[in-house]
């Protein structure tokens, strides 16, 4: 295999940095997709210290299809030999009320967000990733609603997300394109966008990360895969 590239969106904290890290130190070359200059140069100094090759970073903001387009033409030109695309980038929408309150402008922006900005990205991307026989992994959230956690607009974005892995991984299957995509469920993870919520059965950024390392290292095909890294867990 050649070089080993990625290019982790929302990388400067969260799940993401944990995923940009602990591909970095099992020998990933890695770019980070943030929105802020400042915080990806926080993010890329922090890395960088740990040993970690960070070949820059792209600015991509999942709400506005100009700048997908613009982050797009940037990776082609700056990244030729990218291979690996985690969509890792979100938002939480509104997870504070049930369904029957949650707004419809709160529904709208998540999906924008997390579902088009999301396939906007991967669609610009495919061309670059088939043409150096990559991968694509989504993270994500199972489809599935558990009656533990299921904030709407969050859930719904999600959903859509895995329908379309789904939908292009037979695709590339029947039309032979070189690209493998497959979805990531971290589990339940303390992070930013949950309020750092750190409930039984929660794991923090840096197990998360060193097991969806693990995954895309294990030598296996996993396309039109849904993979649980760490369950939810039932309560009692």
């Amino acid at each position: 295999m050649g070089k080993k590239i990625v290019f982790v969106t929302g990388a400067n904290k969260g799940i993401g940095f944990g995923i940009a890290k602990h591909l970095g130190l099992s020998g990933w070359q890695v770019i980070i997709g943030a929105r802020d200059e400042q915080r990806a140069g926080k993010a890329i100094g922090e890395l960088k210290a740990a040993g970690i090759d960070v070949l820059g970073w792209v600015a991509i903001e999942l709400k506005d299809l100009a700048n997908i387009e613009q982050a797009a033409k940037e990776i082609n030109e700056r990244f030729p030999e990218l291979t690996l695309l985690v969509n890792n980038a979100g938002i939480p929408g509104d997870m504070s009320v049930d369904s029957e309150h949650t707004e419809i402008n709160v529904i709208r922006e998540t999906l924008d967000v997390n579902y088009i900005g999301t396939f906007a990205l991967t669609k610009a991307l495919i061309p670059l990733i088939a043409k150096n026989n990559g991968r694509i992994a989504n993270v994500t959230v199972p489809s599935e609603i558990s009656p533990y956690w299921h904030p709407l607009a969050y859930v719904a974005s999600k959903a859509a997300q895995n329908a379309m892995m789904g939908v292009m991984a037979i695709e590339f299957q029947q039309s032979n394109t070189p690209v493998e995509i497959f979805s990531v469920h971290p589990g339940p993870t303390t992070t930013d966008l949950n309020g750092n919520m750190a409930l039984p059965g929660f794991h923090d950024i840096e197990t998360v990360g060193q097991k969806f390392a693990e995954l895309i290292n294990d030598g296996q095909r996993h396309q039109g895969e849904f993979i649980e890294l760490y369950p939810i867990v039932k309560e009692d």
